[in-house]
Formats: structure tokens, sequence, C-alpha cells
């Protein structure tokens, strides 16, 4: 087999060219990326090929399409900055640019496995169910949207293909360091309580997020791959939890007693709680979550601590 995984280089995609790699030794893996929020020591250890390219460039494609032929593409690139208020860039980057994948894949009868949001469903009521709420409170979570939309329409349009759209909550784990300002607040906060700072959050810390362990998100994209389905998923952990939860248990796991600091979100666009009903994905991929915030951020802080101290 022979799989394209673009954003590759980036957090989810690199854990998920590890994971592959592993499961089918045999399969041959291309990483596609730009490299702009991508690092290429995520992928050290990786043995297959790099692609480099900018998936809103049209003649990119055109060389992919004369030089390749892929069984599966997993397309996680594009701009996850959530603070970006550039529509136009954000559009072209993140919805246009996914029309360009999936004409491919017809061409190719290939797999196509993508990288939705929560960031649909805004500030709607939670648990958030797929087919409600669909109200995205920015330009990030609208782009993903329309991604959605898109997919929709290939499913109806050409039935025989597989097209599979996993809408991450907030994804935490190894090799998100280098997203820098957009990593997970778990990481963000544990850095600083590693290096002897107080922990800082917008006040009161009671904002609550679903966050699911990227070995959780790398399991759900494993069996969107081996399901012989079509179809828009959540993927989360279907419980909620606080900001101060996280100070809380990185506190009792680092032996540390840091008070937090809290002080004025700047956002008018934040998301204040998000939790995904999994109902769907349990029924037609078999998701089940295995780790929960605190198995997560244990299994985790020997990786965050090994870079903080290097």
């Amino acid at each position: 087999m022979k799989f394209l995984i673009t954003g590759g280089a980036g957090f989810i995609g690199s854990n998920l060219a590890f994971a592959l790699q592993e499961r089918y030794p045999e399969a041959k893996i291309y990483v596609l990326d730009n490299f702009s929020s991508g690092h290429f020591k995520n992928l050290i250890g990786f043995k297959g090929q790099v692609i480099t390219g900018d998936i809103s460039d049209p003649s990119l494609w055109d060389y992919v399409r004369k030089n390749f032929h892929f069984d599966v593409i997993f397309h996680e690139a594009a701009i996850t900055d959530t603070t970006v208020e550039d529509q136009y860039f954000m559009m072209k980057t993140n919805a246009d640019s996914f029309r360009y994948i999936l004409d491919l894949a017809v061409e190719w009868n290939a797999k196509v496995i993508y990288a939705s949001s929560a960031g649909v469903y805004g500030n709607s009521p939670p648990p958030m169910r797929e087919d409600k709420g669909l109200e995205p409170e920015n330009i990030y979570g609208f782009s993903k949207l329309m991604m959605d939309h898109i997919a929709m329409d290939y499913m109806e349009r050409y039935p025989e293909m597989n097209i599979v759209g996993l809408r991450y909550f907030n994804v935490y784990g190894p090799r998100e360091d280098y997203k820098g300002k957009t990593a997970s607040m778990i990481y963000q906060l544990a850095v600083k309580m590693i290096k002897g700072e107080r922990p800082r959050l917008f006040k009161w810390g009671e904002q609550r997020r679903d966050f699911v362990y990227i070995k959780d998100v790398i399991k759900a994209n494993l069996l969107a791959l081996e399901k012989n389905v079509s179809g828009i998923f959540n993927v989360g952990t279907g419980r909620a939890r606080s900001f101060n939860e996280i100070v809380s248990i990185l506190n009792k796991e680092l032996g540390t007693n840091y008070e937090i600091e809290y002080f004025d979100c700047p956002y008018d666009f934040y998301q204040k709680f998000t939790e995904a009903d999994l109902t769907k994905i349990r029924e037609a991929l078999g998701y089940e979550p295995e780790y929960s915030l605190e198995e997560g951020i244990k299994d985790y802080l020997p990786y965050i601590i090994k870079r903080v101290k290097k």
C-alpha cells in the first residue's frame, strides 16, 4: 500500500507517520509538508519520503498526479492557528485545497481520511453532536465546516469512495512542541511549571474542554483506515475538563503546589465549553478512548520534561 500524509511533519501527521510505519512495515509512506508549522525533527526515525510543497498550490498537485499514485490519503495539513483572522488565506489553504486532494482521490480510487475540528461547533451547547450546533466562532472553525460540506458533496457524488472526516477536539501529546503558541494548554502549562513559573489562565480557569490524547486520535485514524465506511465523526473523550483541573493534575504529577495567576481573555471568539458526543464514532468505527486526562498527562509528562531540560 502507498500512504500520503499531508502535514506529515506536524503534530498529528508525524505521530500518524510513525504509527503507520509500525503497523504496516511493508507500506510506502510519503509525507507532504511545506514546513511552515511542521518541523523536520518530528520525522527523525521516519523511513519514508518527504514531498515538499504548499497544498494551496495547484502546480504541486499536478506534479503529484504525474509522479505518484496513493491508495490512502491522510489529510492533516492546514492552518491550525485559530487566532489567524485572514479569511482569504484561511479559506484558500484549508477549504479550497481540499478539492484538489479529493479530485486526485477520485482518479486514484483512494480512501481519504481528513482532519476536521470541534471548532465547527463554536459555543453551541454541549455535548456536541455531528448533525447540530454547527455555529463556528472564527474563520478557522468556518473553514473546517466548509471542508465537511465539500466532503459530504463528494460522498454523494462518488458513493463508492471512502471519505472519513474526524472532528478532533483538543488534542495534546508528544511532537506538538514545535507548534509554539498554538500548542495545547497542557503542554504550555507543564513547561511553565517545570521551569518553576506560576501557571497562567484566563479568568477563572473554569472553561471546559474535551482534551483528547494523541494516542487516541491515532487510534481513531487507524480505525477509519481499517473500516469500510464514510462519514464525519467526533474524536474526543466524551468528557469535558476544566483548565483548573489541568493545573491540579500537573501539580500532583510534578510534586509542586503552584497557585494560578488569572488574567482577562483577550479573544471575543473563544470556545468556553466543548464536549464530544461519541455515539456515532462508537457505532461506526468501534472507537473507545483509552486515556483519561489524568492518564494522558501522566504518559505525556516524561516527554515534556525531557524537552524542557535539553
